[in-house]
């Protein structure tokens, strides 16, 4: 039942939202045909439900071929590949947006694991590879609401690549979040979730405390 109550809000409310902002949508696009890059949406192949495939679709806001250039799918604080407008829309989340679509044609949900790159998604240890996707990834959720300093995080590692801490700290931990919803997920969880994340966008500064949800996992150590 949570299942397709589940999808119903999905579908109704990514629908709402997309009429309603239609306008910021159109906006951003004229905002972006006409600067740097020229590009409007960015559309990259993600693993998504049960580790099937798909496009997940964003506002553009790096230059052209930036997986290929600097530290690679890893993006971190002041990024030479962001472009100026594309700061400002990393910076509110606008850059987000257009994964109302993906929302409302069923590719992901409002509230799930966050869809990864498959270089990205291999960092994962695989007990956790082979659980995460069982949820529909979502828009936002625990994984990416206590993680949404990730680019601050990787910018200030001295000793090792970005790539390694990712690996060795960072992929762990976030993994074994995702799977703590996998098996605590409900209408409540996902509310909270939700509210957590329009919170943490408006106060991005805010220290979040474990105690906000029962049993989440212990932090890696560093």
């Amino acid at each position: 039942m949570y299942r397709y109550l589940k999808r119903f809000f999905d579908v109704s409310i990514s629908f709402i939202l997309i009429i309603l902002l239609l306008p910021i949508l159109i906006l951003i696009s004229i905002l972006l045909r006409f600067s740097e890059e020229g590009e409007v949406l960015y559309l990259q192949r993600r693993l998504g439900h049960h580790n099937k495939y798909f496009h997940i679709y964003k506002f553009a806001t790096m230059l052209k071929n930036s997986e290929n250039i600097g530290t690679g799918t890893i993006t971190l604080r002041n990024d030479f590949r962001v472009t100026k407008f594309g700061k400002i829309l990393r910076k509110t989340k606008l850059n987000e947006l257009p994964q109302l679509f993906n929302i409302f044609i069923g590719d992901i949900s409002f509230v799930g694991p966050r869809p990864l790159l498959k270089k990205t998604f291999d960092n994962y240890p695989d007990y956790i590879k082979k659980r995460i996707y069982l949820s529909k990834p979502g828009l936002t959720g625990i994984g990416s609401i206590f993680f949404r300093d990730e680019e601050l995080m990787l910018s200030s590692i001295n000793n090792e690549s970005p790539q390694n801490y990712y690996k060795r700290v960072i992929a762990p931990y976030k993994g074994k979040l995702e799977l703590w919803y996998l098996e605590n997920c409900s209408f409540l969880i996902d509310f909270k979730l939700i509210l957590l994340t329009a919170f943490v966008v408006l106060f991005p500064k805010i220290k979040l405390n474990s105690n906000l949800f029962k049993n989440l996992p212990e932090a890696s150590e560093s």
